[in-house]
């Protein structure tokens, strides 16, 4: 549970409650500013809750000073957006690569640690001597294997994809998700992947979270969010996903409105000043829905569903 403010009066993410299991891959989903990326970077301490618990490999993070926390940012990293601004240009990628090994003192001599880094470059498809070049000199796709293969160097067993693909060509997408399923494959590595795009979160996720203003409004097994959404912005969300079928068109839900300011959220559910359910009962506005646990582990935080 992780509750975050990024600035007085707002909350970005509130009464969020999941567990990620290992060697599982956690889809986190939902429209743009809904909170998303400050859970993942909540998750990983590098935002500093404000209330609630963090617990990772069954220790209690909340609290820890950064002292005691550096230990175990070996164990969880993360793989940013934007592959353009996640690189520092001044450093070559053999010293982006080859940084957090220094941080942590897993390469003991020079050599040990270009032999380390040529060998994190090949296994995210480039080649060791990349290691000498700077990040303008490769494409997108490239400065994101390159990100992934820093957040590979100290052998983590956590790792948030925050949005990894959205900033790439379409082209591009499908090799590193590949890139990222091949890795967790073969180093058991658990996910919490960051997106917008449901097409991609079904094809990599055991499990989808949907979040809405700040809050996860389902979570559920991905074959069963995708066969009977149950929550009425899952069902408007899967509704506008393409199918290459026409037989298969879903109906599309049209939601009214905006989503609101978070900085003076609606009382009772925040979906309801847009919910398309007809005759919603009157707890909607006034109560804040708890999420049942249904017998697939499912949650669905809404009156109309539960």
């Amino acid at each position: 549970r992780a509750l975050s403010g990024m600035s007085a009066g707002v909350r970005a993410v509130e009464e969020v409650t999941f567990a990620i299991w290992p060697g599982e891959t956690l889809g986190l989903v939902g429209e743009s500013g809904c909170g998303k990326s400050t859970l993942g970077r909540t998750v990983l301490r590098l935002i500093d809750p404000t209330a609630g618990r963090i617990r990772f490999a069954g220790q209690d993070i909340t609290a820890l000073p950064q002292v005691a926390l550096r230990p175990l940012r070996r164990r969880m990293q993360m793989i940013f957006q934007d592959p353009y601004a996640s690189l520092n240009p001044r450093l070559t990628v053999g010293a982006t690569v080859g940084e957090p090994l220094e941080i942590h003192r897993l390469a003991t001599t020079r050599a040990r640690r270009d032999e380390r880094v040529a060998e994190l470059l090949s296994r995210v498809g480039l080649r060791p001597d990349a290691a000498q070049r700077y990040p303008h000199e490769f494409s997108g796709g490239q400065r994101q294997r390159i990100g992934i293969a820093r957040a590979l160097a100290v052998s983590p067993e956590f790792i948030v994809c925050d949005e990894p693909i959205s900033a790439l060509d379409v082209s591009i997408q499908a090799q590193i998700v590949n890139l990222l399923q091949d890795l967790q494959a073969a180093d058991r590595l658990t996910y919490l992947f960051i997106s917008h795009d449901l097409r991609v979160v079904q094809h990599i996720c055991d499990r989808v979270a949907v979040m809405y203003l700040g809050r996860v409004v389902e979570l559920a097994p991905a074959a069963g969010l995708y066969r009977k959404p149950r929550h009425p912005y899952t069902q408007a969300l899967l509704s506008a996903v393409p199918v290459p079928d026409p037989a298969a068109r879903r109906q599309r839900i049209i939601l009214q409105g905006d989503v609101p300011s978070p900085l003076r959220p609606p009382p009772g559910c925040a979906f309801h000043p847009r919910c398309p359910v007809k005759d919603k009962p009157e707890a909607c506005k006034r109560a804040v829905p708890r999420p049942p646990v249904l017998g697939d582990g499912t949650q669905v935080t809404c009156h109309v569903a539960a």
